[in-house]
């Protein structure tokens, strides 16, 4: 056994943090540079017209399935966490997903128009999911329930993945202004490739844990769910074939599905008779914040769909004479992020058990981002490429405070706030919420458009701010709820 196994929580050689950390966020690094690389041309490749590269989708039906396919992205961590937890563990999990959105990015960067597109996006989002997931079990893993760096080893863990999510767009959206969008594409295949490289190189320094199946699936069960899961890919090429599953209501089917997995999860998790009865309270107090936190995606994830929009059309990209690319603006939220999450981690280190519980970090989270929507309606306008970037930085500055409030702090509180038998299912429902919301955020920003922007950014600002207060007011129950979990 390892000195990593026998305590993982007392190594401190990385920021004050087990080294494991480094690994791990190292591949979700490089994932989330080609994830987020590809994500910033994404929407433009299938709006624009075929004269400037693009496939000259409607815009509407080209942000319904960029809603889609990153609520599926979502939707697929309880693919990915439940391969972990019943079949081979979450390592092991980790490094086959990853390899997907590898082979999802070559596809996307190689096959032509549409096609590509289908593959591409369902191996990335499959893919992506898995990795998602079992990362952040795996840094759940490095600490006990009471260690005070869990919070902060999660913001430091953010601040890595962020590193690729600035890079990403700004390598892809230059290829792609220089060299057109399959050359972008492919630089965000190599850069998922070279995540690949240092993870198989490092894997042996995690714990033989790791690999552990919490709830293994008794092997006269296996044959039914494989006949499930084949099942299921027929009812969605029928469905496909037959014109029922189109590409303009993609985002539509994707809540659906997404809402029934959260109400089955739920129901799973809170009637099994391996959860015990303080476990049970914890995920009924996880109940609201997920509510939150679904509300809260829904306009954060609209970075990737009315703000590209907005970034093309609304926004004065000129510097003096050099126009920016669309796609850089993907890029200023993740340095608000590297710069901040530092201190947001310092802040909870140095509170220790004095820093705010969880849920009024939710609530917090929430109501700053609705306060984010409002900022944007001194620079509404109808004139073209009129508003500042300067007012955008700081929208999107507000953005990302309101995100280290929550998301790096959900990660955290789905590992604490899990049953034992569901630990890795647990992290998969927060990130049901986030599916929730990104799939919200295609079917929102239909309703988008330069003569309703004051209305669409005030009415949407004003509901995230009434959920935000609503959790605050909740709060005590909530504590009550989590048994001593913070």
């Amino acid at each position: 056994m390892t000195d990593v196994d026998q305590k993982p929580q007392d190594e401190k050689t990385f920021f004050g943090q087990p080294r494991v950390l480094a690994n791990l966020f190292g591949v979700e690094l490089w994932e989330r540079f080609s994830f987020y690389g590809m994500q910033g041309i994404l929407l433009l490749y299938l709006y624009y017209s075929t004269a400037d590269g693009g496939l000259g989708i409607d815009q509407a039906t080209a942000v319904s399935i960029v809603g889609a396919y990153g609520g599926l992205v979502y939707l697929s961590t309880i693919a990915g966490a439940w391969i972990a937890d019943r079949l081979i563990g979450p390592e092991r999990t980790l490094f086959y997903a990853a390899v997907l959105v590898m082979a999802g990015h070559i596809a996307l960067s190689v096959l032509p128009g549409i096609l590509g597109v289908g593959v591409g996006l369902v191996l990335i989002a499959v893919g992506s999911g898995g990795v998602k997931a079992n990362a952040t079990s795996l840094v759940g893993s490095l600490y006990s329930e009471e260690d005070p760096r869990r919070d902060a080893g999660f913001s430091i863990f953010y601040m890595g993945i962020n590193l690729g999510a600035l890079l990403g767009p700004l390598l892809t959206g230059l290829l792609q202004t220089n060299f057109g969008f399959h050359v972008g594409f492919a630089a965000a295949a190599v850069g998922m490739a070279i995540g690949l490289i240092q993870y198989t190189i490092g894997r042996k320094r995690l714990s033989e844990v790791a690999n552990e199946v919490p709830n293994p699936l008794p092997t006269n069960e296996r044959l039914r769910y494989a006949a499930a899961l084949v099942v299921v890919a027929v009812v969605i090429a029928v469905l496909a074939l037959t014109g029922v599953l189109k590409a303009d209501n993609l985002d539509t089917v994707v809540i659906g599905v997404t809402v029934i997995a959260a109400l089955a999860y739920f129901a799973i998790i809170l009637r099994s008779t391996l959860v015990t009865p303080v476990e049970r309270k914890r995920v009924v107090a996880f109940i609201p914040m997920f509510i939150a936190s679904a509300a809260f995606w829904s306009l954060y994830q609209q970075q990737f769909t009315v703000l590209t929009v907005y970034s093309d059309s609304q926004l004065d990209r000129n510097i003096f004479g050099w126009e920016m690319p669309v796609s850089w603006v993907q890029s200023i939220n993740p340095v608000f992020v590297i710069i901040l999450s530092g201190v947001f981690a310092a802040i909870w280190t140095k509170l220790g058990d004095r820093q705010p519980p969880t849920p009024l970090k939710f609530a917090a989270g929430t109501a700053i981002m609705g306060i984010a929507f409002l900022l944007f309606i001194p620079m509404a306008s109808t004139e073209p490429n009129s508003a500042p970037l300067l007012g955008l930085i700081g929208v999107i500055f507000v953005f990302t405070i309101a995100e280290l409030l929550l998301s790096p702090v959900g990660l955290s509180l789905a590992t604490k706030l899990a049953p034992e038998a569901f630990h890795t299912q647990m992290v998969a429902l927060f990130f049901l919420s986030v599916a929730l919301g990104t799939a919200l955020s295609g079917t929102l920003a239909q309703y988008y458009s330069v003569d309703t922007q004051v209305r669409y950014f005030g009415i949407l600002g004003a509901i995230a701010i009434v959920i935000g207060i609503v959790l605050a007011l909740m709060t005590p129950w909530l504590k009550r709820l989590m048994g001593g979990v913070r």
